[in-house]
């Protein structure tokens, strides 16, 4: 069973940890990922399905070349085929998820990929950020009925729509959307995310965040703002070096990003108004009271009669209607003014 919407009704934070590259080539790497995230918190593990076949083609013109950033200087069907996942690992993840209790996903690419999934009993499917577009492929997945996670890094809200549309026309209303900024790493100004509101309120569906910043302030932040999912990029170390290690956390990090993010939901709460279990300490607003001797008949007037701490007397609200009223009887400096005292 897939956890994500149990989660969310029940008011928590799904916390994802994203494997993608950082087995760094190595099966047991994986699966050390896996247990060290789940110990860490994670409620699911998350890994990528293509290979770089499935993804682009080998192909050495400039269109294929990438130019800056995190993986300058890589031809994308090297960097894909260096950063994938081998398909014959797949169930063995899964598995490994299974045995220590988290949520199992993928993010399939293309057809074939959602196809595999299917095969190996995937229970949701994650669209990344550069799919958005990629509405065949967006309703090939959401027609297996099956949760769907959106990432809409770079998307405008046009392109969003058209993607939850495109699983709508599916049938499939599981549909959860991650305000993501697609930098590796992303720089805190460019994350915009007053947009998580904004997306809840636009598209009247769950939003969470995909994020690809450093350290966990942007997650905190974000469930701040009503993320109901986070998706961070995990690793062993970024001492082992893979297409993904420099943007990602090491799981200490992860651990202490879960436990804040526990700590926002609880500072967070709900809506409540009015006092709360642990403000005993209500009895200090300020109330009605004698500050000099009232005799029984006498009137009350702002001489006898102010609106001081403790809060045992009338609220402050009736002290108009106080001053036009006699004592009832003799009221005592330091007394509160009750009802009965000044005949309301």
């Amino acid at each position: 069973m897939f956890h994500l919407f149990d989660k969310i009704a029940n008011g928590q934070t799904y916390i994802i940890a994203e494997m993608s590259a950082n087995h760094a080539g190595k099966l047991e790497n994986a699966l050390e990922i896996v247990r060290q995230a789940a110990a860490a918190g994670a409620d699911c593990v998350k890994i990528q399905t293509y290979t770089a076949d499935t993804i682009t083609i080998d192909c050495d013109n400039e269109y294929f070349q990438v130019h800056g950033g995190l993986w300058d200087g890589y031809k994308l069907y090297d960097l894909y085929k260096d950063a994938g996942t081998p398909w014959e690992w797949q169930e063995r993840i899964k598995q490994e998820c299974e045995a220590c209790g988290v949520d199992f996903l993928s993010t399939p690419f293309d057809f074939t990929a959602v196809d595999f999934l299917e095969g190996i009993g995937c229970e949701a499917y994650k669209i990344a950020s550069f799919e958005l577009v990629d509405i065949p492929l967006i309703e090939y997945a959401a027609s297996k009925g099956k949760p769907m996670i959106l990432s809409c890094g770079m998307g405008s809200v046009e392109e969003i729509q058209d993607a939850l549309d495109a699983c709508r026309r599916m049938e499939n209303h599981q549909v959860v959307l991650l305000k993501c900024c697609s930098e590796y790493p992303a720089n805190w100004e460019d994350m915009h995310l007053a947009n998580i509101p904004d997306m809840a309120r636009r598209f009247e569906v769950p939003v969470g965040l995909s994020d690809h910043s450093m350290g966990s302030l942007a997650a905190v932040v974000g469930v701040s703002l009503g993320a109901c999912v986070v998706e961070k990029h995990v690793c062993l170390s970024r001492a082992i070096k893979n297409p993904d290690s420099e943007f990602s956390m090491e799981i200490p990090e992860f651990a202490r990003m879960v436990r804040d993010i526990r700590d926002a939901e609880q500072i967070r709460g709900g809506v409540r108004y009015g006092p709360l279990p642990g403000e005993g300490n209500v009895i200090f607003r300020r109330s009605l009271f004698a500050v000099q001797d009232i005799k029984k008949g006498e009137p009350f007037t702002p001489e006898n009669v102010r609106s001081i701490r403790p809060g045992q007397g009338l609220a402050p609200r009736f002290y108009s209607m106080v001053l036009e009223r006699k004592a009832v009887k003799d009221i005592h400096r330091g007394e509160p003014i009750t009802k009965d005292l000044a005949g309301l």
